[in-house]
């Protein structure tokens, strides 16, 4: 199956503003003279351009290597190499029947051993590890560069005791350290305090990172944000005082560009009470005032803009923020407690979301778990299912219009496993669960990929609560038995999602039930981060082909190392960061309880060619 078409974008609505890629070629060498050759297509490439890939041996002529334009695949296997030698690769675009430009080459140095992964050497604090990770052009080189939060000492919200300041790095992909941010002792460590974005906020071809920053931050050109003398740290190990910031940064220094007062602050004052805070959030000890969240979302259809958040259990705030002439500006604010027509919004968050245009008018909406924020701010419509833990948006169900959403329910409830259209909000099919003897919550997790052939569409699945089995797009059981529930990719070279879990990618065996596995990390001295999360610091479609990668720390958190398949593909699609809806997961991927990226169109078997993506490419006024 071949898919080289592509639709035309719709022209009614204006293109979106997308970072300017270049063909992120990459080699891997597989051992006895076999060299995987992977690149990307661009969502702006001609549906008819073919490749010519060339290599260069210690510096020498390069040689093409195909005998006939590549059209087939954006992939080569090529053989018979001596790896004991210097061997670099490019491809030459052929448009028109004519060579384009010519790619960046990828190195595959001297002796360079048989390994699935490229490795980033790491500059970890003492006492802290690689956590989750973000990736963005920091440099307008076309290429990405990685950001990173490293963490100490951490706390969840419900828990006292301090906690050490989160730290902010940025990377190369050779492993040259950009800059560090440390967010200082008075933003506190955890899953649920720093959402960092990493995008082009302000269309100049280079990304900014922004995040929640106070008293004492300093940035990456070592200049202090607020003052350094405050600790505003309580006898608990919390902080529930003081200012707050949002600070945007310049993605190649890491130097401040513009802060603003953190909207909305836990009251409106410095110095509030437990009492004030419970009136407010609903309890006093900073476990629901503290629960942030965070994304990057083209509200007006052009223009990326910023958007940050407070609260999911109670009360639920979202600020929307633009980026101009190193300025941030408020585009709009949403507060589930303004009016009583706001009110039904409260409590329906999880602690993660997404993005996407549910309502197909070109510009994107908050899905804030069980509700969604239209793209002015406005409440759009919310379900009342109340708070949960995983959230998917995508078209799911390929035979109705739209895109769907499946989620679930963390308590017991009629929606413990819920299933609804994205745009009206109509639940078309729910789970109830129910105890298994004792008290405690609904499912933890929940997944929904296409994973089994037989049934068109998406499969969702969930953990616990006595909600068992596999369910396809009408809720019907197919299966008693489901794979793990944490993370998808796109390895092999079918049109299926394997499953990523911990550290291994495997395939489901719909018809013996079972998970088969095709790779595992923990082989590389890799481990996961999050815990019973059981999540990779970052699973993205970085470079190569249309597949995805997938990054993890090793054991003793002095590397990361990105792992990309060696699989020859079947077809070839554009780089799925060319999808808005895809690159947004990305910028969101690392919020909270970490979610998988999704496109905004369905991938699976019998697929229709994907949709031609409406976007403008912005380059770096350097490279123009």
């Amino acid at each position: 199956m071949v898919f080289l078409l592509l639709v035309a974008a719709n022209p009614s609505f204006s293109q979106r503003q997308m970072e300017n890629l270049g063909r992120g070629v990459v080699a891997i060498n597989q051992g006895a003279g076999k060299v995987y050759i992977g690149w990307r297509m661009l969502g702006t490439d001609p549906a008819d351009i073919a490749f010519n890939l060339y290599r260069s041996v210690n510096g020498s002529t390069a040689v093409k290597l195909n005998k006939s334009p590549l059209i087939k695949t954006t992939d080569f296997i090529d053989t018979g190499i001596d790896t004991l030698k210097s061997n670099s690769y490019f491809v030459k675009a052929i448009i028109k029947g004519k060579e384009a430009e010519t790619s960046k080459t990828f190195t595959l140095a001297a002796k360079s051993a048989a390994l699935p992964y490229l490795s980033i050497a790491l500059q970890t604090p003492d006492g802290y590890n690689p956590n989750d990770v973000s990736v963005g052009d920091l440099d307008g080189d076309g290429e990405y560069e990685i950001v990173l939060h490293q963490t100490g000492r951490g706390r969840d919200n419900s828990q006292a005791g301090k906690t050490d300041p989160p730290i902010i790095e940025a990377y190369k992909l050779d492993g040259t350290m950009l800059w560090r941010i440390n967010l200082g002792r008075n933003i506190r460590e955890g899953a649920h305090y720093t959402q960092f974005m990493v995008y082009d906020l302000d269309g100049d071809g280079i990304a900014e990172v922004a995040c929640k920053t106070a008293d004492g931050t300093i940035d990456g050109k070592g200049k202090v944000i607020g003052d350094s003398t405050k600790n505003w740290t309580d006898e608990r190990g919390m902080i529930l005082k003081g200012p707050e910031f949002l600070t945007v940064f310049n993605g190649r220094t890491g130097a401040e560009i513009h802060t603003v007062n953190y909207i909305p602050r836990h009251p409106t004052k410095l110095d509030p009470t437990a009492q004030e805070l419970k009136d407010i959030w609903g309890d006093g000890n900073g476990n629901r005032s503290d629960r942030y969240l965070a994304a990057v979302a083209y509200l007006d259809g052009v223009h990326p803009s910023l958007v940050m958040c407070r609260g999911y259990y109670t009360r639920t705030v979202l600020a929307a923020w633009d980026l101009k002439n190193g300025k941030l500006t408020r585009r709009w604010l949403f507060d589930s407690d303004a009016n009583d027509k706001n009110r039904p919004f409260r409590g329906q968050g999880n602690h993660n979301l997404s993005v996407a245009d549910v309502d197909g008018d070109g510009k994107d909406e908050i899905v804030y778990g069980q509700m969604t924020i239209d793209d002015n701010g406005e409440g759009l419509y919310t379900t009342k299912i109340g708070h949960a833990d995983a959230l998917h948006v995508s078209d799911l169900d390929p035979e109705r219009p739209g895109l769907e959403v499946f989620s679930i329910q963390e308590r017991f409830g009629d929606a413990g496993a819920n299933f609804r259209d994205a745009r009206t909000g109509e639940v078309i099919w729910k789970k109830a669960s129910v105890a298994a003897g004792a008290d405690g919550e609904g499912p933890g997790r929940g997944l929904s990929l296409d994973v089994d052939p037989r049934y068109k569409g998406f499969e969702s699945w969930v953990a616990g609560a006595n909600i068992r089995g596999m369910f396809d797009t009408k809720g019907n059981k197919i299966a008693d038995r489901t794979p793990a529930v944490n993370f998808g990719i796109f390895w092999d070279a079918d049109m299926l999602s394997e499953i990523l879990n911990s550290t291994s990618i495997g395939k489901w065996d719909y018809i013996n039930q079972k998970t088969d596995m095709l790779f595992n990390a923990a082989k590389y001295n890799c481990v996961h981060n999050n815990g019973t999360k059981s999540t990779p610091a970052l699973s993205a479609d970085l470079f190569g082909d249309w597949r995805e990668e997938v990054m993890y720390r090793t054991r003793d958190g002095k590397e990361l190392r990105i792992f990309t398949t060696t699989i020859p593909a079947a077809n070839r699609f554009y780089t799925f960061m060319h999808d808005p809806q895809y690159r947004l997961s990305i910028a969101w991927q690392n919020v909270a309880y970490n979610q998988p990226p999704h496109t905004s169109f369905y991938i699976g078997p019998e697929m229709k060619a994907p949709p031609r993506p409406n976007i403008t490419l912005v380059k770096h006024k350097s490279t123009k």
